[in-house]
């Protein structure tokens, strides 16, 4: 392996990247530090895009821990752990099982990981008649995954391969919110014995918090803590008032990005923007016709197939401040979303088919934004601010 120190713009990064190259399996990683967009001029700041790696197949999540090194996810059940300007391939995963949408997805470390080490991550696994989306968490030892625990498994499993969700938060109280979706068979988003199309919440070790908002009723699931939606890939936690933001995926139109309060419903297939895929024709009701489920905070009709979701509270770019930032694998596209308080005052579309399928949108521990696109030979990205 072949390494060359590179110095950061000042000031800028606190992380130093070297130039390198790793092997993982067939699939050779570069690591790289190449300008590939040298100046975008949008509405409130002007950026340049630097690569930071290629050669990821179908990265799925990016991830910090305290050191500054990055844990990267790919669809097809690898980990990745890029630390020192080289990427090593992380032992020790569960039995993954990568077709259709599923494999390996989101990752999180605890938010006291420096104290405790365990590292949270959602994947697909084979069941009892189809697969299941998992969560479960791990110590890293090196460059292995060391006294897994499966934390929770979709019950039942489903057929067809697809909608597994799945991105995971952190909430104030200490437990640990992540989402499943509808699975493909739109009906289960539903039905509240089914934690398909679903957002549930967990302690840490995988129990059931007693305060569930259907804790107690026979009806449903206890793991509950919202239902009715469809598939949702991209979830974070605001660090100021601990609300939970998530968006999710409309069939032909009618993406959502909701605000998700405990015991609501949010409609699919009930209620939606969206139209059927074949016959274009309306899925359930307008949610502007009805009060029986919460509406979306915002809508994307036509649909920009939304995944990845980051708050932003970084100082490299004072215009963005508060705003969140959604990737979109349909129109491989970043979407700014301004807010004020609860409500989406403004939208800006950022690197519009420049960059290919947006997987994951991440705010950096350097105040900087990191992209991952979706392909056979994807790259990871920093978004970095010129004059």
């Amino acid at each position: 392996m072949r390494s060359f120190i590179h110095t950061p713009i000042a000031a800028l990064a606190a992380l130093v990247f070297l130039t390198g190259m790793a092997c993982s399996g067939d699939v050779l990683t570069d690591v790289t530090d190449e300008v590939v967009i040298d100046r975008v001029a949008s509405e409130e700041a002007t950026f340049r895009v630097v690569q930071l790696a290629e050669g990821l197949e179908h990265p799925w999540a990016v991830a910090w821990l305290p050191d500054g090194a990055m844990l990267i996810t790919e669809r097809l059940g690898r980990l990745n752990l890029m630390r020192n300007g080289e990427i090593t391939q992380v032992s020790g995963l569960p039995e993954i099982e990568a077709r259709g949408q599923g494999g390996l997805l989101d990752i999180a470390p605890h938010p006291a990981y420096a104290d405790n080490g365990w590292i949270y991550f959602t994947y697909s696994a084979l069941g009892d008649g189809g697969t299941a989306t998992m969560l479960a968490r791990a110590q890293l030892d090196g460059s292995a995954l060391t006294d897994l625990e499966v934390l929770y498994e979709q019950t039942p499993a489903v057929r067809p391969g697809r909608h597994y969700g799945s991105r995971i938060g952190f909430l104030p109280d200490g437990t640990i919110v992540f989402s499943i979706g509808d699975r493909g068979q739109r009906e289960r988003a539903q039905q509240p014995n089914d934690p398909s199309g679903s957002v549930l919440r967990l302690h840490m070790d995988g129990s059931i918090p007693d305060d569930n908002p259907w804790v107690g009723d026979d009806d449903y699931r206890p793991e509950l803590y919202t239902m009715g939606n469809r598939n949702q890939q991209g979830l974070i936690v605001h660090p100021a008032t601990g609300q939970i933001w998530a968006h999710e995926h409309g069939p032909r139109g009618g993406d959502e990005l909701n605000l998700i309060e405990a015991g609501q419903n949010y409609g699919w297939p009930e209620a939606s923007y969206g139209n059927e895929y074949r016959s274009n024709a309306p899925i359930g009701v307008d949610p502007d016709e009805t009060d029986m489920f919460v509406r979306p905070v915002t809508q994307w009709t036509p649909s920009i197939a939304p995944s990845g979701l980051a708050y932003y509270e970084g100082d490299a770019f004072p215009g963005w401040q508060g705003n969140l930032f959604v990737g979109a694998l349909a129109y491989q596209q970043i979407n700014r979303v301004v807010l004020d308080g609860e409500e989406v005052v403004h939208k800006e579309v950022l690197l519009d088919n420049q960059l290919g399928r947006i997987r994951d949108v991440r705010t950096g521990p350097d105040g900087l934004l990191y992209v991952l696109t979706d392909a056979s030979d994807g790259g990871l990205f920093r978004m970095e601010p010129v004059e």
